[in-house]
């Protein structure tokens, strides 16, 4: 991976595990937000039931890796299918908060890491999943870093992008104007038919069922990639 996916790495990692880790573990859990988190909190509640959409309802057998697992929602919903799941997150604090939420009789299912997505000592999987993880970086780092996955991946990989939209452009090219310490990790949007090009050309994948979830100020669209 580059310098630049590496610099990338550290600053969503410190964000999410200094700066918004209370906000964050707040956002994912049941407890009253104001209304434009509330939208937030639907967009990807609808989201990780539509990625989730995409692999077998029956997981048993399965390895699934949960890349940037977060407060562990989608890895107690892949457990729950039976699946065993290695659930891998940049911020050890919010890998800590997956594990006390995750419930007792799942704990055996998933093996929770602090760490890269990307590291080949996570082993092989038959299915990965990537939920709002891959956004943050330039498209040379999103693509290389997919292409990884897939060396890994046997089956199928569900995960999200940010669109181009003409609000999600204009927040990019807005964001870029603060202080960088005053600011999250840029969300790089993608033009879709061109960005699946490059995907399927990096990792040798079909892309095929996608959906775009709009939700007040979450905008983020499903990508399926799966073996010819």
């Amino acid at each position: 991976m580059s310098e630049s996916y590496h610099q990338r790495r550290s600053e969503i990692g410190a964000y999410f595990d200094r700066t918004a880790a209370e906000a964050w573990k707040r956002l994912t859990s049941d407890m009253p937000v104001g209304r434009i988190r509330a939208t937030v909190r639907a967009g990807r509640d609808a989201m990780r039931s539509e990625l989730l959409s995409y692999l077998p309802e029956d997981l048993k057998g399965a390895r699934v890796l949960d890349a940037g697992c977060g407060t562990g929602a989608m890895s107690q919903a892949l457990a729950e299918r039976g699946a065993e799941v290695v659930a891998v997150d940049l911020s050890p604090q919010l890998v800590k908060v997956a594990e006390d939420r995750t419930p007792q009789h799942l704990l055996s299912r998933i093996h929770y890491r602090a760490g890269d997505m990307t590291s080949p000592a996570l082993g092989r999987f038959d299915f990965c999943v990537a939920m709002d993880s891959v956004i943050h970086y330039e498209q040379h780092d999103m693509v290389a870093c997919l292409a990884k996955l897939a060396e890994r991946t046997e089956t199928a990989i569900a995960f999200t992008f940010a669109p181009s939209t003409t609000l999600l452009e204009a927040m990019h090219k807005v964001g870029k104007l603060f202080p960088r310490g005053n600011r999250s990790p840029a969300i790089v949007p993608q033009k879709a038919e061109s960005f699946r090009h490059l995907l399927h050309k990096a990792t040798g994948m079909v892309p095929r069922r996608n959906r775009r979830i709009s939700s007040g100020f979450y905008i983020s669209h499903a990508q399926e990639l799966i073996r010819p």
